[in-house]
């Protein structure tokens, strides 16, 4: 246990601790921010970066998602990455379920209860405007994927049916494991940090290489837009950029201002700053989707449904295949809940830059947030009442694990 109050002293942080709660919070000041003042919201939306027309990157959106991922990029130490290879068993158990299991089975349920399930509810004819795919210019009327060109606004856009925009919201979701709030599952969970905070680098590495990818061979599998281009955007400024940033900048403050500083100090006054810069952007997002919401209110509910079963499904697969292979609880725990959490910056941000922030995609990655907490704190219960089902670490190797855990994990703070 003192290794782990080293790691995490406070546990959950003031904003962390009611997430779900700022969430609802902010749905409600977005949805009277759209119905009281819908020019501001307009406004601050049309503050964009435009190619050939069409608004490819809006400013405040970047802006703030920039400060959602690089709290998140600055506190990794990289050089331990090199490290995982020692622990070969579990860092591979998190691979594979990340990669090649969990983007296919979020497919999988959402179609089922979004195209067939929910189908009726959700409104077999009911559509949803997206932007068009980065670079790609078609005359009004043309028919791409299960969308149509409209011109809306003075803007060509893609008309498609507003499920298949929910899956692809449920898509991006799926194909983002591992967010920083992971350390704090683990922490709470009892597992093994250093595990943890590797893995959240290596997660980190491979979705420059993964997500791009995996996201357009699934949005092309549900007929929906395949923006390569702005797929690569999207990964180059919501991911590479504040992972550069994140990198470099920690290395200048080191250098500049010691080790203890940046741990203590500027790391203390960043904590915050991600869920801020979420809350901002979830104002902005549902002063769009105001309308929606409330002429079908359980709209929110039948995009958690699959998004909860799917968390659950994730969990079990890697906490019964980490029995399987007779890991340790420390490295069983963290490992299912890497791939049960998500990487919802990434995904609102990716959301936000393929479909425009008023996108039934961005409104499912936003669910995704909603549920994040209340069911990994769930997940944690259960890892703590099932301890058992796992043999115990060697007390000699807890003690050598102990003196050889790396000074960037025993002092790292969320």
């Amino acid at each position: 246990m003192a290794i782990q109050e080293k790691v995490f002293p406070r546990g959950l942080s003031f904003f962390e601790r009611y997430l779900t709660l700022w969430v609802f919070l902010c749905i409600a000041a977005g949805i009277a921010l759209g119905k009281m003042a819908p020019t501001v919201s307009q406004t601050l939306d049309g503050m964009a970066i435009y190619v050939g027309g069409a608004p490819v990157v809006s400013i405040p959106i970047a802006v703030c998602l920039f400060f959602m991922m690089y709290p998140i990029m600055v506190k990794i130490d990289f050089t331990e990455v090199v490290k995982a290879g020692k622990s070969v068993k579990p860092v591979g158990l998190t691979l594979f379920v990340n990669w090649a299991i969990k983007p296919f089975t979020m497919y999988a349920i959402a179609i089922f209860f979004l195209g067939i399930l929910f189908r009726g509810f959700i409104g077999k004819e009911a559509t949803d405007l997206v932007k068009m795919p980065f670079g790609l210019d078609l005359p009004i009327g043309a028919a791409y994927g299960a969308g149509k060109v409209v011109l809306a606004g003075g803007v060509k856009m893609l008309e498609v049916p507003l499920w298949r925009s929910y899956l692809a919201g449920c898509i991006l979701l799926g194909i983002a494991p591992c967010t920083a709030m992971v350390l704090v599952w683990g922490y709470l969970a009892k597992g093994n940090d250093g595990h943890t905070l590797v893995m959240v680098a290596i997660n980190s590495l491979s979705m420059l290489v993964l997500y791009g990818p995996l996201g357009g061979f699934l949005l092309g599998v549900g007929k929906l837009p395949v923006p390569w281009q702005a797929l690569v955007l999207s990964i180059a400024i919501y991911v590479a950029l504040p992972l550069v940033a994140g990198f470099l900048s920690r290395r200048w403050i080191i250098a500049a201002r010691g080790e203890a500083y940046f741990k203590e100090k500027f790391l203390h006054v960043l904590t915050p700053i991600t869920i801020i810069a979420l809350l901002i952007t979830l104002v902005l997002l549902f002063s769009f989707k105001g309308e929606v919401i409330l002429s079908n209110p359980l709209t929110i509910l039948w995009i958690a449904i699959p998004l909860f079963i799917q968390t659950n499904l994730i969990f079990w697969l890697g906490y019964i295949l980490a029995k399987a292979m007779k890991l340790s609880y420390e490295d069983a725990a963290p490992s299912a809940m890497i791939g049960a959490s998500n990487h919802f910056e990434v995904a609102i941000a990716t959301a936000t830059l393929l479909f425009g922030i008023s996108s039934g995609a961005a409104l499912a990655t936003v669910v995704g947030v909603l549920i994040e907490v209340p069911v990994m704190l769930m997940l944690v219960k259960i890892c703590l009442r099932t301890k058992k089902w796992f043999p115990e670490k060697d007390l000699d190797f807890m003690r050598n694990e102990a003196n050889n855990l790396p000074p960037n994990i025993s002092q790292a703070k969320l």
